[in-house]
């Protein structure tokens, strides 16, 4: 199993959530959560384990977030291509993805990793730039990944076949 299928099967992740969380209200609230996200870690300087309790709230408003929107009336926009192509991404055992695309995924998800190692580091060292920078970059490498899977989508034979095996008809 990959880490992709284990996180949604961990979120819970079925037809019906993946369909909501493909309103572009789901995905844009949930990228303006990251500054919060990296407050909440950083609030262990301030505040000690009390941190403990933003971190909790976060993770309960990421769980919940992509249950909270109706599906939007059309999957044409930005935020919903890159949900449906992750929807394909995380299916690829299953579905041939092209090579150009595997190698950028790569890329992407080694450079997420570097920025929360450098994020770790500032964390951990109460650096506060190297904390701040590292999550941030590490966000902007997700939002990267968002938008090549909008192209991933937008590669994709039979959308409307697998948009309807996903109960995700317009």
């Amino acid at each position: 199993m990959n880490y992709g299928s284990a996180a949604e099967k961990l979120m819970g992740m079925d037809n019906r959530v993946w369909a909501r969380h493909a309103n572009p209200i789901s995905v844009w609230t949930r990228i303006a959560t990251a500054p919060f996200w990296f407050l909440g870690v950083w609030s262990y300087v301030w505040v000690g384990w009390w941190a403990l309790l933003p971190i909790a709230i976060l993770a309960g408003w990421t769980w919940l977030n992509p249950r909270l929107f109706p599906p939007p009336k059309s999957f044409d926009s930005w935020a919903s291509k890159g949900v449906i192509g992750e929807r394909v991404w995380l299916a690829r055992q299953t579905n041939e993805i092209p090579s150009g695309f595997i190698r950028v995924a790569n890329i992407l998800t080694g450079l997420s990793a570097i920025y929360i190692l450098i994020a770790a580091y500032g964390f951990v060292v109460q650096d506060f730039w190297a904390a701040f920078l590292g999550w941030h970059s590490a966000v902007l490498a997700k939002v990267w990944f968002v938008d090549r899977k909008v192209w991933l989508w937008e590669q994709t034979p039979d959308k409307e076949a697998r948009l309807r095996d996903w109960g995700m008809t317009q």
